[in-house]
């Protein structure tokens, strides 16, 4: 069974910083990627940042140059530094982790969400 406990979510003023952290624990095979995707009221969840287990990152279009993602690779963890948030950054945040099951395939699992709000 795999755990993914999230933490740093909350309420700040536009222009401001927060930084989300996910661990992962439990039974946890190979590490194909961790990342950050949210969802705000009426729309679909969508990708935020990702990062793979060779380091490559990506990002939304919408969040480059404003958020940063991080791995501590000895913890199973995941950070998500986000500066100069905006107002339509709100949502619910959640962690993602794939990993690579052998003999079948990549599977996800997803944390309990962390609801990030921006709002003056």
């Amino acid at each position: 069974q795999v755990q993914l406990v999230e933490s740093g979510g909350g309420l700040v003023q536009p222009g401001g910083s927060l930084r989300l952290s996910c661990a992962a624990s439990g039974s946890i095979f190979s590490i194909d990627a961790m990342g950050w995707y949210r969802q705000a009221p009426g729309n679909e969840r969508e990708l935020v940042a990702a990062v793979t287990s060779g380091a490559h990152r990506n990002y939304a279009d919408s969040v480059k140059g404003r958020f940063t993602i991080s791995r501590d690779n000895a913890e199973n963890t995941v950070y998500l530094q986000m500066n100069s948030l905006k107002p339509e950054d709100t949502a619910v945040y959640y962690c993602n982790l794939r990993v690579d099951i052998p003999g079948a395939g990549l599977y996800e699992y997803w944390g309990q969400g962390t609801q990030v709000t921006v709002s003056s």
